[in-house]
C-alpha cells in the first residue's frame, strides 16, 4: 500500500473510530463501506487492498461532507526541497567569504564553519548510532526531531477550527498519522537538510568565483590569535586533499608567513586564484559530494517507504475489516465469572462485540466460572478461538487470587494469536447505587488498577443501557493483540 491509499485509510479509521462520533459518518455509512468494498473486491485480493479499496469508496462520500479533508491530502513536496535549495544557494553566495577589499583570507569564518559543522554531522551520523549499538539503547529523538515533530502537530491540527463537530475525528487522524509517519517524515527532513548543505557550500564556491571574474582578488590570511605555523597548519591539513588531487602546490611554513596580511600592509598577499581552486574542491569534496549522497540516500530510503506503507494490520479495527474481506469470523468466547449476566446485558454485550469485530461473529458464552474456580479453564476454548473476553461485574471487588488467576488462566490456555481482553458490567452496581456517582467511580478506579497490575486491558460499560456501542473504542483497544497477558 503507498502513502496516499494509507492517508485515506487511516483517516477513514480516526472517523469510524474516534469519539464522540462525527456527524458525516454514521453506522449507515460503515455497513454501506463494507457493502460497496465487498462487491468490488475480486478473488485473491490482498487483504492490505481490500482495506484501502473501502476507504476509496468511503472517502467518495465522505469528502463532500467534509471540505477540510482537502486538507488533509499529501502534498507535492518537490518544490519544497527546490526552494530550500535555491535559499541555501542564495545564503552562500551572500557570505562574507572575503577578507576585506579585494583580498581572500584563508582563515575566513564561512570556509572553516561550513567544514567544521560537516565534519561534525558526519562524525554523529556514525558515532551515535555506534554506540547505541554498543549500549543496545533504542534510538533517541534529538531536538531537531521534536521540533519538526511539533510543527507537523500544529499544522496537521490547523483544520480543527473548521471541522465542527467532526473536530474529535480530524485531531484523532492527526495523531495517528503523526505516530504512522514519523520515521518517514523524519527522513523527508534529512533529505531537505543534506540537500540545504550541499546547496549552501555550492552558493559559497559560487560566490567566490563570480566574484572573482570581475575582480583582481589577492589572497593571504591574518589572525588575531594564531601564528603563521599554526595557521600554515590549519590550512595545509584542510586544503592538502585538493592539493594533491588538483596537483596545485600549498606554500611551505616560510612562505606561508609572507601572506600574512594586516591593515597597515597593503600590498600583501598572493595570487587568489589557486586558492579559489583548492577552496572549491575542498567543499566539493566534504560537503558537497558527500551531502548529495546522503540526501540521495534519505530520499531514496522515503521514497521506497511511501510506496510500501505499512499500517498496523494487526490492531482490532483492522482485523475486523480483513475478516470482512477474508470471508472469515470471529470467534469469540465470553466467560462470566461469579455473577450470571441478564438477558438484556448479554444483548448489549453481542452489539458491542459485532460493532467492534465486524458483523461475522460468532459468540459463545461460556458457562459461570463460581468464585474459588478460576484455575478450571472453560471447555468452550478451541482452536478456532481468536477472542475470549473475561465478564466481570463492578461491584465485586478485583483481588489478585482470584480474577487475576483467572485471566492469566485464560490466557495460557487460549490458542496462539487469539486475543484476551476484560469486560467489567457496570449496569448492576450503577441501579443499585443510582445518583452516588462517587461510589460508582470509586469502583471504576479500582478496576482500572487492577488491569494495570494484571497486565490486561479493562473496558467498564453499562451493557443494559442503550448507549454501549459507546465503548466501542476503548473495546477496540483492550482486545488489541498487545493486550493480551503473556502472549
Amino acid at each position: 500500500m503507498d502513502e496516499r491509499r494509507a492517508r485515506e485509510v487511516t483517516l477513514l479509521e480516526a472517523f469510524e473510530t474516534a469519539q464522540p462520533a462525527s456527524p458525516s459518518w454514521s453506522d449507515d455509512d460503515r455497513r454501506w463501506a463494507d457493502r460497496v468494498a465487498l462487491e468490488a473486491a475480486t478473488p485473491g485480493v490482498a487483504p492490505a487492498a481490500f482495506v484501502a479499496t473501502r476507504a476509496g469508496h468511503a472517502l467518495q462520500r465522505l469528502g463532500p461532507r467534509e471540505p477540510a479533508l482537502a486538507g488533509a491530502r499529501p502534498r507535492w513536496r518537490r518544490a519544497g526541497l527546490v526552494a530550500i535549495a535555491l535559499i541555501a544557494f542564495a545564503l552562500g553566495i551572500a557570505a562574507d567569504a572575503i577578507g576585506g577589499g579585494r583580498r581572500i583570507n584563508l582563515l575566513a569564518p564561512p570556509l572553516w564553519g561550513v567544514l567544521a559543522w560537516n565534519v561534525v554531522v558526519y562524525a554523529l551520523l556514525i558515532v551515535l548510532p555506534l554506540a547505541r549499538l554498543v549500549r543496545r539503547e533504542p534510538a533517541r529523538r534529538g531536538p531537531i526531531v521534536r521540533a519538526a515533530e511539533a510543527l507537523l502537530r500544529v499544522r496537521q491540527r490547523l483544520p480543527r477550527a473548521a471541522s465542527g463537530g467532526s473536530a474529535a475525528s480530524v485531531r484523532r487522524f492527526a495523531a495517528l498519522w503523526l505516530a504512522r509517519t514519523r520515521r518517514l517524515e523524519l527522513l523527508r527532513a534529512e533529505t531537505a537538510l543534506h540537500l540545504g548543505a550541499a546547496a549552501l557550500a555550492l552558493g559559497l564556491v559560487a560566490g567566490l568565483y563570480a566574484r572573482g571574474l570581475v575582480l583582481d582578488y589577492r589572497a593571504g590570511w591574518e589572525s588575531t590569535f594564531l601564528d603563521a605555523a599554526t595557521a600554515h597548519t590549519l590550512v595545509a591539513t584542510a586544503l592538502g586533499p585538493a592539493s594533491l588531487l588538483t596537483g596545485i602546490a600549498l606554500p611551505d611554513a616560510t612562505s606561508f608567513a609572507g601572506l600574512r596580511m594586516g591593515p597597515e600592509i597593503t600590498a600583501a598577499g598572493a595570487p587568489a586564484a589557486p586558492w579559489i581552486h583548492l577552496i572549491a574542491v575542498t567543499l566539493g569534496l566534504v560537503v558537497v559530494v558527500p551531502r548529495l549522497l546522503l540526501a540521495l540516500a534519505c530520499g531514496a530510503a522515503a521514497a521506497w517507504r511511501s510506496r510500501r506503507f505499512a499500517l498496523p494490520l494487526d490492531e482490532p479495527y483492522f482485523q475486523r475489516l480483513l475478516r470482512l474481506g477474508g470471508g472469515g469470523a470471529a470467534h469469540v468466547v465470553v466467560v462470566p465469572y461469579a455473577a450470571t449476566p441478564t438477558p438484556q446485558a448479554t444483548l448489549g454485550l453481542r452489539s458491542l462485540l459485532a460493532a467492534t469485530l465486524g458483523p461475522r461473529l460468532d459468540v459463545r458464552i461460556a458457562p459461570l466460572v463460581a468464585f474459588g474456580e478460576e484455575d478450571a479453564p472453560p471447555a468452550d476454548i478451541g482452536p478456532d478461538t481468536t477472542h475470549a473476553v473475561a465478564l466481570f461485574d463492578l461491584g465485586a471487588t478485583p483481588e489478585a487470587e482470584h480474577q487475576t488467576r483467572l485471566v492469566h488462566g485464560l490466557a495460557a490456555a487460549l490458542p496462539k494469536g487469539a486475543v484476551l481482553g476484560a469486560i467489567v458490567d457496570v449496569s448492576a452496581f450503577a441501579r443499585r447505587f443510582a445518583g452516588i456517582e462517587s461510589r460508582i467511580a470509586e469502583r471504576r478506579e479500582a478496576w482500572r488498577a487492577w488491569g494495570e497490575a494484571a497486565g490486561t486491558a479493562v473496558v467498564a460499560v453499562d451493557l443494559e443501557s442503550a448507549d454501549a456501542a459507546a465503548a466501542e473504542p476503548f473495546l477496540q483497544a483492550a482486545l488489541a493483540p498487545a493486550a493480551a497477558p503473556h502472549r
